[in-house]
């Protein structure tokens, strides 16, 4: 695999570890990206040796840095010339590696808490617009990790052009159901516009997957509740009064609309409600042609 620009990085605020990349390469997201909560991340590119991905893991988690992890990658792999990885551990101590027949411009920057690198690239800019844009940047891992791609692409990019991104955080007991730690893997495969589409996708997934503080949690006080059953009813999820009180037969009601529309991940196990699955439960009453109250 050639002409990738990626960047491995972890966030001290939430102890997330992800990666982003973009590529002129079908599926790249398949091959670059390799993390594991509380270890480490890794992107292998540049004829991708993909062993560097779950032996760097091995090592991180046996104690080593990442810049002892990539020696010891580096220097068990006859074709290292050829091959270019950024690590970071669960401390933020990145590393990257360049392979000297590697087609340029490649190269890379290493900076707090994050390595950048690239081949095939129009210029060093791409790689320092990362760094630099992941390090004055805010918000989540994810937002930053895709703010740093959006900035390289920006600075030149891959010189062969765009084809496939990818953008993968992990936490801890962060995935689906809370039984492994993949928080958020996105795969955009082959489209025109792959950072654009990836940004697209991680706004969905805010939406379906996102936590919203506590205090921005609504109670579903006596008009509130009205206001649910009688939406849940004409949307024909709930056949009860309209009593405004949260009982067993409003929350099942809520709980079999909020699963067909995949808003499981956002129901609460009290008499709460969060504001985005309210204004999206309005949204779908309104699309249906259904009178506001």
């Amino acid at each position: 695999m050639m002409a990738t620009f990626s960047i491995v990085a972890y966030d001290p605020a939430s102890g997330d570890l992800g990666i982003a990349v973009q590529s002129k390469f079908l599926a790249v997201g398949a091959v670059v990206p390799w993390a594991q909560a509380g270890v480490g991340a890794i992107a292998t590119q540049s004829y991708a040796n993909t062993s560097y991905g779950p032996q760097g893991l091995q090592l991180l988690a046996a104690g080593l840095s990442a810049e002892e992890a990539l020696a010891r990658l580096v220097a068990a792999d006859e074709e290292r010339e050829l091959r270019q990885v950024g690590i970071v551990d669960a401390q933020g101590r990145a590393a990257a590696f360049t392979g000297g027949e590697c087609f340029d411009w490649a190269g890379h920057h290493v900076a707090t808490n994050c390595a950048c690198q690239g081949n095939i690239l129009v210029s060093e800019a791409t790689v320092v617009a990362m760094a630099s844009t992941f390090g004055e940047s805010s918000g989540s891992l994810a937002d930053r990790l895709l703010a740093a791609l959006v900035a390289g692409q920006a600075a030149g990019g891959d010189s062969r052009g765009q084809q496939s991104a990818a953008l993968l955080v992990v936490r801890e007991r962060g995935g689906y159901g809370g039984f492994n730690d993949r928080y958020l893997d996105l795969r955009v495969d082959d489209h025109p516009q792959p950072i654009v589409e990836l940004q697209r996708l991680l706004d969905m997934y805010k939406l379906y997957f996102d936590r919203t503080p506590e205090a921005d949690l609504l109670p579903l006080e006596t008009e509130l509740t009205r206001e649910l059953q009688e939406m849940l009813l004409a949307l024909r999820h709930y056949e009860g009064a309209r009593h405004g009180h949260f009982d067993e037969s409003t929350q099942e009601a809520l709980k079999a609309w909020a699963g067909i529309e995949n808003l499981e991940e956002r129901l609460l196990p009290d008499a709460r409600i969060d504001p985005v699955v309210l204004d999206f439960l309005r949204k779908r009453h309104r699309a249906a042609g259904l009178p506001e109250r």
